[in-house]
């Protein structure tokens, strides 16, 4: 029998998911756990890069974002769900890789400038947000991951890791990490409320845990095509942010329909929200079920973080007992 190839990846638990989390990684991640042996684990360490003042929220972010994986779907008979802190030994991997990893490689790191400017109001000049590429490499090769599933935006990320990689074999003169290759994804920007990107920091999500009822409010002020002016005006449905919604969530007859209709006027936009709206809450019926159940068996969920992070402190220990003696340090 040929061994599943392993891929690891995970999220900074910033905050209940939404459908832009759940269109760009989830359905993505959905699949992987059917192909490949899947570590997927909550970045609670990463998330102390830029939230280190105020930290209060990262516990009961880190729960509520697991459920919100177990609900869509992920399934712990087929994927390993684990939390970053909770396996110290990405913290000792991490010490050991910083240092052999240039100071060059990680100050021309592309985001590390773009996310201090966009969160310019935080004191980011500091050695841990400077060194978070390498608490993802050893996050990474610490699994001996073979693959990672990446945006094109997330390639720089995934290069340094593979450097950081064949450094550490060509230093050791032994090939204990597999340099792991990036699984390109399609990661469809889905709009929110207001036409930008969904996003927490503009306040224009649809939330996976949120009510029916306040997904169908959401939904009844979204913006919609800026050139229907009037109920008579013909629509543009391709610029129309309610109409990207029609085409993932409603039949692919009745969404081409419903172009037409908009096209010629002979559709409003209330009406058309309204459809949407039936819709959307339709699709997310099951997964809002799931997570009521979750949500009132917390034993379940705590038994499900505790069995994923015991197998991977398994698998992380073996890799680090072969570092050790790379290094010839005392185990």
């Amino acid at each position: 029998m040929v061994e599943k190839r392993r891929i690891l990846s995970g999220m900074r638990p910033t905050g209940r998911l939404h459908l832009g989390n759940f269109h760009g990684a989830l359905v993505n991640w959905l699949q992987l756990q059917e192909e490949y042996e899947c570590f997927f684990f909550v970045a609670d360490w990463h998330a102390l890069t830029t939230d280190y003042a105020n930290p209060e929220f990262i516990k009961e972010n880190t729960y509520q974002m697991i459920i919100d994986w177990l609900s869509v779907g992920l399934d712990p008979e087929k994927c390993t769900i684990f939390i970053q802190s909770q396996v110290k030994e990405h913290a000792e991997l991490y010490l050991l890789l910083g240092m052999i990893t240039p100071l060059a490689w990680l100050e021309r790191n592309p985001t590390y400038k773009e996310i201090q400017a966009e969160l310019h109001q935080k004191d980011l000049a500091t050695y841990g947000f400077l060194g978070y590429p390498v608490l993802q490499a050893a996050d990474i090769i610490i699994y001996r991951a073979n693959g990672v599933p990446v945006g094109k935006d997330q390639l720089p990320h995934v290069e340094l890791t593979r450097e950081i990689a064949r450094r550490f074999n060509y230093l050791y003169k032994q090939a204990i990490f597999p340099v792991p290759e990036p699984l390109l994804t399609d990661t469809p920007l889905l709009p929110g409320l207001d036409n930008r990107k969904m996003s927490k920091s503009y306040d224009n999500c649809i939330y996976i845990s949120e009510t029916n009822e306040e997904t169908v409010k959401k939904v009844s002020r979204m913006f919609t095509d800026p050139k229907r002016a009037r109920r008579s005006d013909p629509g543009t449905p391709e610029t129309c942010p309610v109409y990207a919604y029609h085409r993932l969530y409603n039949e692919p007859e009745r969404t081409e329909n419903i172009a037409s209709l908009c096209k010629e006027a002979k559709i409003g936009c209330v009406e058309c929200k309204r459809e949407m709206a039936e819709k959307l809450v339709e699709a997310l019926k099951p997964t809002r079920e799931k997570r009521e159940y979750y949500e009132k068996n917390p034993d379940k969920v705590k038994k499900i973080i505790e069995e994923g992070t015991e197998k991977a402190r398994s698998e992380a220990q073996k890799t680090m007992e072969l570092v050790r003696k790379a290094l010839t340090l005392a185990d």
